[in-house]
């Protein structure tokens, strides 16, 4: 029986980077005697062990055989003649294909002149059997992409012929949503989407937002022009703002509604708030995106031009838009709705350093109304309906206060 450290660890060891999570593959041995040693068998589909102290994985060696569609479609065979070799063969990029038993490192597939190269490459052919990788290319993309990395156009090719066989249409959407949340937490989360653009998988995966690109909007107010560019303009906004994933994710989708726009009418945009929220239901109900990711992405496609007016906005307007993220019982969420609605104006070429002063108004607008006091209003004697209209005019008048005080 031999142990050996793979993957992502070596990987990052190689790269000077912090390693998070360590797995190992061990070679030569069985099931039995993994479980006599203490281990705890965890994998189902195939042999995966937690470590009885680190709980670390400790996988068998294994090789796969494909036998259907989709990331799921394999039958593993781990035995003890499998080999180490074998065993990375399997795996998606050379850069992953390593393997360390402390005092060697064993690279049959030349991760390690990748690494040098800053190339993420796919280590056989094998690749095109698993449509996840896809996903986890781009994935790997955005996290490297501020070392200079950048995918090989073979491997960009093998993953253009992935889509183009239908094979990316059988993913299952808790995967897509599980990677697309890893990506968006990474350092460049728009790279991960241009990868997909890139191999045609955007159009299967994210057929809303790629139908964006092409879609042209106001020189005035966006010289970049293309809708589909300032969605990947307000992702990467998003991230200089927040490291939320929601926060991202709403900046990328708020614009949806634009590709519904008859091209008679472009480049206006005309209720393209509201002709969004189809679409992002769509897309969130698909790919089964969390509730709270939901919930701002539609609140930013309905909202954000209001916030971007906000100087403009009547006090009841102000606190309708206040109110819409309910905002008195989940302020954070409100904030969140703000750092969208600055991301969408910061992601346009000319106005990334553009100061947003809506955020902080919208921010006083709301410290305006919470400042009313209820009690004095039951006091007075409201209660009931009564007492919610008061609530309403007293928060209507308290922001009115902050405008006029703005405004001289």
């Amino acid at each position: 029986m031999k142990i050996y450290l793979v993957g992502g660890a070596v990987r990052d060891q190689l790269l000077g980077l912090p390693v998070k999570d360590r797995d190992w593959v061990v070679v030569g041995a069985t099931p039995s005697q993994m479980l006599n040693d203490g281990f705890q068998q965890v994998g189902a589909d195939f042999p995966v062990f937690l470590h009885p102290k680190t709980k670390e994985e400790y996988a068998l060696a294994r090789t796969e055989r494909k036998k259907g569609n989709g990331y799921q479609g394999f039958e593993c065979h781990a035995s003890p003649d499998v080999t180490l070799e074998e065993d990375l063969k399997r795996r998606d990029l050379t850069i992953n294909a390593m393997a360390s038993d402390e005092s060697t490192i064993i690279d049959p597939y030349n991760g390690q002149g990748d690494l040098n190269k800053k190339i993420l490459r796919h280590v056989s052919n094998a690749f095109s059997e698993d449509p996840l990788r896809i996903l986890r290319v781009a994935r790997f993309a955005a996290r490297f992409n501020h070392l200079g990395f950048s995918i090989a156009e073979e491997t960009i090719n093998l993953m253009t012929q992935i889509v183009r066989s239908g094979e990316a249409s059988h993913l299952v959407a808790e995967r897509v949503w599980q990677e697309t949340a890893r990506a968006l937490g990474e350092q460049s989360p728009w790279v991960y989407f241009e990868t997909l653009k890139a191999c045609d998988a955007l159009q299967v995966l994210f057929p809303e937002l790629d139908t964006l690109f092409g879609v042209p909007q106001p020189e005035l107010h966006h010289p970049e022009i293309d809708t589909g560019v300032h969605s990947m303009m307000s992702l990467k906004a998003a991230c200089e703002l927040s490291d939320s994933i929601a926060v991202r994710f709403a900046a990328l989708i708020h614009d949806l509604g634009k590709a519904l726009t008859p091209a008679s009418e472009w480049p206006k945009h005309h209720g393209h708030e509201k002709k969004g929220l189809a679409p992002i239901k769509a897309l969130c109900s698909r790919i089964k995106a969390p509730n709270e990711v939901r919930t701002l992405s539609l609140l930013a496609a309905e909202f954000h031009t209001h916030v971007h007016r906000a100087f403009d906005l009547k006090a009841a307007t102000l606190l309708k838009v206040i109110k819409s993220s309910d905002a008195f019982r989940n302020n954070e969420r409100f904030k969140q709705l703000l750092l969208v609605c600055e991301a969408d104006a910061k992601g346009r070429t000319g106005f990334e350093s553009t100061e947003y002063l809506q955020r902080q108004y919208f921010l006083d607008a709301f410290d305006a109304a919470k400042a009313v006091d209820v009690s004095t209003l039951i006091d007075q004697g409201f209660s009931g309906k009564e007492l919610g209209q008061a609530l309403l005019r007293s928060q209507q008048d308290s922001i009115q206060h902050l405008k006029e005080n703005r405004t001289h």
